[in-house]
């Protein structure tokens, strides 16, 4: 499969094996994509081919998270040692393969976020006001 960052500077390509992912809720994790939990795929390093190197914070003392330096799209996490590492599941071109199958962190999962499904739900057409701003930007609404 592949993904990458917001700007297409950089890409990846790796092997996946299952639909297998998971939640985050961690307080780094929280802070390190600015959001309430993070969506993860473990992969092996080995497996991961970038094209286009991202940078890499050394968001601990026993983990770093790749990312680019020219949109800042988080793309992950990987643990100084070990042979996996976390791809961000919304940076897959089509992320809707994947299932999650457990939560992690969860002494600071913010429950309130958890079951949203019985709130409205708006697509980007029921906002004349977005319409307009995309219609005036590129002509069409994003993919």
């Amino acid at each position: 499969m592949t993904g990458g960052c917001q700007c297409g500077a950089v890409r990846f390509t790796v092997r996946i094996d299952s639909d297998d992912a998971y939640l985050c809720h961690c307080r780094m994790c929280q802070r390190a994509i600015g959001n309430v939990s993070v969506a993860f795929k473990t992969v092996p390093k080995a497996d991961v081919r970038w094209d286009g190197e991202p940078r890499w914070y050394a968001s601990s003392p026993i983990a770093r998270r790749p990312f680019c330096a020219n949109c800042g799209t988080p793309l992950g996490f990987a643990y100084n040692d070990g042979e996996n590492m976390d791809l961000n599941v919304g940076a897959f071109d089509d992320p809707r393969r994947f299932v999650p199958r457990h939560h992690f962190g969860v002494a600071t999962r913010l429950d309130q976020w958890l079951d949203t499904s019985d709130l409205p739900g708006y697509r980007i057409e029921d906002n004349p006001a977005t319409v307009e701003r995309w219609m005036k930007a590129i002509g069409k609404l994003p993919d």
